[in-house]
């Protein structure tokens, strides 16, 4: 019993400022080990970084609170920024008919994986790998396996631009798109339904709430903020890359498991992932610049998504 009451206490101290404990602690390592870690340039790259990652996990946050699963966000990401760079500099279309083309077909994806998962029962993880899979040859097929170069600087300003010559126009994007999961989660009735088809699918579905309807709506919004990351990625790069993104869903997922939401589904912070990002991202710049060796940097990031999935299952064993 007294072990039992000390891990919920544990638990429940890492849940209120363990999040923040572990971003300054990683902050002043990192600071210590490198002294142009705190630079202004490094923080912009560190923020620029931060936000691709922050973009889509705002729509994995949505799949997890209703205990579901999407690891296709790194294909969509890739296909939605060769498809914009194909159709600027192949069909010289302009950027907004463009952007929508890319986002709507993103949204089909979202809707193809839900319906997938809510109406024929196939598990999220099986039902996201073979879109995953798909929607890579997709890419393959539609770039030939080559990069799409030639974009224009105004679709470079995008991801490589700062407004008011200050915020990197990616990191805006991210703000706003926190903003509006924080505003959706906490502030409307359908951000209650997906708390409530996450705590008990069942229950919500006898107290008159669509379920599927609600997973679907949660796959659409995955693919959504991954398809806009994607865009944004590739006008940061100069051009549409199909290799981009297969680290991408570990990065997205890392994030927003240690942001403490649950693997289980029902529980869960956009704010709290917005800190789980931040991490992400400055672990991966801070390997970079101590010269950690690739390899190295998958172990690591392997390492802390175990942890991070272990602290979620505490969590949850806690409060039962």
């Amino acid at each position: 019993m007294n072990k039992t009451l000390s891990n919920r206490k544990f638990i429940s101290i890492y849940e209120k400022v363990g999040i923040l404990a572990i971003l300054i602690i990683e902050i002043i390592v990192f600071a210590l080990a490198k002294d142009n870690f705190l630079t202004v340039n490094n923080l912009f790259l560190v923020a620029r970084q931060v936000s691709f990652t922050g973009i889509a996990a705002v729509g994995m946050t949505l799949v997890l609170l209703v205990g579901e699963i999407d690891i296709s966000v790194g294909s969509i990401l890739a296909f939605t920024g060769c498809l914009c760079a194909t159709l600027m500099t192949k069909a010289g279309m302009p950027m907004l008919p463009t952007f929508l083309i890319a986002i709507a077909i993103s949204c089909v994806f979202g809707l193809v994986t839900g319906t997938l998962t809510a109406v024929f029962r196939i598990p999220s993880l099986i039902a996201t790998l073979a879109m995953q899979t798909i929607i890579k040859g997709c890419t393959y097929l539609m770039t030939g396996g080559a990069s799409v170069p030639g974009l224009p600087d105004g679709y470079k300003f995008l991801g490589q631009g700062f407004l008011f010559s200050v915020v990197p126009v990616p990191v805006v994007v991210m703000l706003i798109i926190f903003l509006l999961g924080f505003l959706f989660l906490n502030k409307t009735y359908f951000g209650r339904r997906i708390y409530a088809v996450g705590g008990n699918k069942e229950a919500a579905r006898l107290s008159g709430i669509r379920t599927r309807a609600v997973v679907i709506g949660a796959f659409v919004a995955s693919a959504l903020t991954a398809g806009i990351a994607g865009i944004l990625m590739a006008a940061r790069l100069g051009t549409g890359q199909p290799s981009t993104g297969a680290d991408f869903a570990m990065d997205v997922l890392t994030a927003v498991v240690l942001g403490g939401v649950s693997l289980q589904g029902g529980k869960g912070s956009v704010l709290h992932v917005f800190v789980g990002s931040l991490i992400i991202g400055i672990l991966s710049n801070g390997l970079v610049m101590l010269n950690v060796l690739e390899y190295w940097q998958w172990i690591i990031k392997g390492i802390v998504f175990l942890l991070a999935v272990a602290m979620s299952n505490l969590g949850s064993k806690s409060s039962k």
